[in-house]
Formats: C-alpha cells, structure tokens, sequence
C-alpha cells in the first residue's frame, strides 16, 4: 500500500484574517458583487495586482476583470505588445528608434516578462491566433483583405 499523496498547497499560503476599514470593505463587498466573486478572491486579485506595481513602478493593469493585463504607464502598450514587438525588431535600439517607446519603458517591460512569463507568452499565443481560427471564432468580424 502506498503513501496517500497530499494536496498541494504549495499555490496558497496559509489563511488569515484581517479588518478592513469601513470604506474599504464597502469596496471589496461591492466589487465581489459586481464580478461575482468572493471578497477572499477579490482581496487576493487587489493584493496581487498592487504587489506587481509596487515591484514595478510603471506597469498599472487594465482590461475586464477576467483577462487583466500588464501594461506600461505612459506607452499606450500592454507588456505583451512590447515584447511582441522586440521580437519583430530583433533589437531594443532598433525598437526604441523607430516607435514612441523609450529604452526604459523596454526594459520595464522585459523585467516584467522575464518575472511572469507565463501571463506575457499567453498573450502573446493568443494574439498569434490563425486568421481562419479568429474567423470562425468570431464570424461577426469582417477581415480587411490585402490587394482587394
């Protein structure tokens, strides 16, 4: 007979309680109602998302509550586009020469990437979608055709 495996827990930490002001739990009960989540979820998404600008002052988050993003304050450009972009241009002094970005904004990006690669490759994917696969996806779309 084998050893019972243990639940992972290494995702979570270990629970706690804590009070909140009356406004800011005003806050978190009116937002858990508005995105149909609970108050510990909602906590947990406000907690993750002000740790990450702390960490990386000039990446704030936008985007609906499902599919939040990182992107970089003052660039118009969610890290993922950055990144993307660094790609095409093979190059930070080539991006930084020929778009609005600067080298700092770049390397912000990169720093944030190379700390939650996971979030930024996903994206990324996603946006590497097949033009048939995006058709069928969303058929309401009208696809401007080159040359036509």
């Amino acid at each position: 007979m084998g050893v019972e495996p243990r639940p992972d827990t290494s995702r979570k930490g270990s629970p706690f309680s804590i009070r909140l002001s009356r406004a800011t739990d005003q806050l978190v009960s009116a937002e858990a109602r508005r995105t149909r989540r609970s108050r510990s979820a909602v906590v947990e998404a406000f907690t993750e998302e002000t740790a990450r600008t702390r960490r990386f002052p000039g990446i704030g988050f936008r985007g609906d509550d499902a599919r939040r993003r990182a992107w970089v304050i003052g660039s118009g450009l969610d890290v993922w586009e950055i990144v993307h972009m660094l790609d095409d241009f093979g190059t930070v002094r080539r991006l930084v020469a020929q778009t609005h970005l600067t080298e700092n904004q770049v390397r912000l990006a990169l720093a944030y990437r190379d700390e939650y690669p996971d979030d930024v490759d996903e994206a990324i994917e996603e946006n590497r979608r097949p033009l048939g696969e995006l058709e069928t996806l969303y058929p309401f779309i009208r696809v401007a055709r080159s040359g036509a």
